[in-house]
């Protein structure tokens, strides 16, 4: 086994049961079934003992989780790295490849063979503490350390990192506005802006779009521009009928990440130059 995460628990009021205090502790067991399956499969320590379902936690306790090693062969993949310090990495994620889960050829699989292991005492191994969508390229923000993973979800959270995406969309667009109609019964608010636009025999108008999510919601950007009847070039998922672009891929692309390091306090200001798919319809 390998550690991959661990935390030192505050001072508590009343005890609590570990398998409630864990939820969410650890940014690989959000849910509360995760970390309990994780208990069961004796990965979780307490204070350098193993763990049980029916232990307390009344403070002061440090909790540990551990991964079963993979024994398969390792995913190699070279991937750009944009930024990387002892706390955190910025790299390039290419279009259609998955960020996390239970495939093998996964971002989250080939980023140790990628980055530098952390001197950090809390170094664990790197993370990805948000997602792209498998067939959406662009930049993201990877962990090096437990307590860096828990202070980035944090910036998330607080909504102090800022993301910035370019898109391609189809049919005429007004030049700039907002959108703010629920995803999944809960609030979500994108605003857009329209940088060139031309005409289109088959689309009648494609636009290039810059992007501003202010809230993080699965799909957010495809599904809002669906709304307002602009659908993002190449979309499968979310889309109006006899207007889908095949064999191309998703004309979605995470450009530019900035927010303030955690640690040092300087701003990381990092911006990826649009795919050469986006610079065939627009060029420079």
């Amino acid at each position: 086994m390998i550690l991959i995460e661990s935390h030192k628990v505050p001072k508590l009021e009343n005890p609590i049961r570990l398998q409630e205090y864990g939820v969410g502790v650890f940014s690989t067991n959000p849910t509360k079934s995760g970390f309990k399956k994780a208990i069961k499969k004796e990965l979780v320590f307490v204070d350098g003992k193993l763990a049980s379902t029916a232990l307390f936690i009344k403070g002061y306790e440090t909790i540990e989780l551990f991964e079963i090693e993979n024994n398969k062969k390792e995913f190699h993949f070279p991937l750009e790295v944009l930024f990387e310090d002892d706390y955190l990495a910025i790299i390039y994620k290419p279009a259609g490849i998955l960020v996390s889960g239970n495939s093998f050829a996964t971002i989250d699989n080939a980023l140790s063979q990628n980055l530098k292991k952390s001197s950090q005492t809390d170094a664990v191994r790197p993370r990805p503490v948000h997602r792209l969508d498998y067939p959406t390229s662009g930049l993201l923000l990877i962990g090096k350390t437990n307590a860096s993973i828990i202070a980035l979800n944090k910036l998330f959270e607080n909504k102090e990192i800022q993301k910035t995406y370019h898109a391609i969309t189809i049919g005429k667009m007004g030049h700039e506005g907002s959108i703010d109609s629920l995803i999944d019964t809960k609030k979500a608010f994108t605003t857009y802006k329209t940088l060139k636009s031309i005409k289109s025999g088959r689309f009648v108008f494609l636009n290039l779009v810059k992007l501003k999510p202010k809230t993080g919601r699965k799909h957010q950007l495809r599904k809002h521009l669906l709304t307002i009847k602009n659908p993002i070039l190449g979309d499968k998922e979310h889309f109006i009928e006899g207007l889908v672009l095949k064999g191309k891929g998703l004309y979605l692309h995470a450009s530019t990440l900035k927010f303030t390091h955690p640690y040092t306090k300087e701003t990381i200001h990092i911006t990826k130059e649009l795919p050469k798919k986006f610079q065939k319809i627009f060029p420079n």
